[in-house]
């Protein structure tokens, strides 16, 4: 129900995407800064004839390059549209219970992985994530869990060449 009258907003608020905008512009500078200070735009050598500061500085320019355009469409008068599809009660409290479980799930998972390699680690970090968010089929869960772990593990450890700790699995697995 509209009472008829109208709420003035600041311009701030009018324009709350410029602060996008100017985190942007400065990861962009942030970016730009440290690649020079680095010393890393020097030529490549002969089998990086290119260098390695040339992908940081094209980065810098792409986010330098959105901050702006998003300012400049900002102070045109363009907005995000509010999420019409969400199904979210902001007056409804934080269940800090399931918060307080997923916090504990990640710190045993950080502290587990160097003692008992990724994918033992990586199946508590998923099966105990679904038992904090609602599920209660723990076999099911310790199913995929594992699955998911030890694909990640494979194709991250195996196929990518990023070194991930396997743990007591390592013999077993390779």
């Amino acid at each position: 129900m509209t009472t008829g009258v109208a709420v003035r907003r600041s311009w701030w608020s009018e324009h709350a995407e410029l602060g996008i905008a100017g985190l942007l512009g400065a990861v962009g500078v942030l970016v730009a800064v440290d690649t020079v200070a680095e010393g890393t735009l020097a030529a490549g050598s002969g089998s990086d004839p290119i260098g390695p500061g040339v992908v940081p500085l094209v980065l810098s320019a792409a986010l330098l390059v959105l901050s702006a355009l998003l300012a400049v469409d900002v102070l045109r008068g363009g907005h995000g549209e509010a999420e019409a599809g969400e199904d979210v009660d902001l007056d409804t409290p934080m269940d800090l219970r399931t918060v307080g479980m997923l916090a504990g799930v990640l710190i045993a998972t950080a502290l587990l992985i160097p003692v008992l390699g990724w994918p033992i680690a990586g199946t508590v970090l998923f099966a105990g994530a679904a038992y904090a968010l609602g599920s209660r089929r723990l076999e099911v869960d310790l199913a995929v869990a594992a699955t998911v772990s030890l694909v990640t593990w494979v194709v991250f450890d195996g196929l990518l060449g990023v070194d991930l700790p396997g743990g007591p699995l390592m013999g077993v697995l390779g």
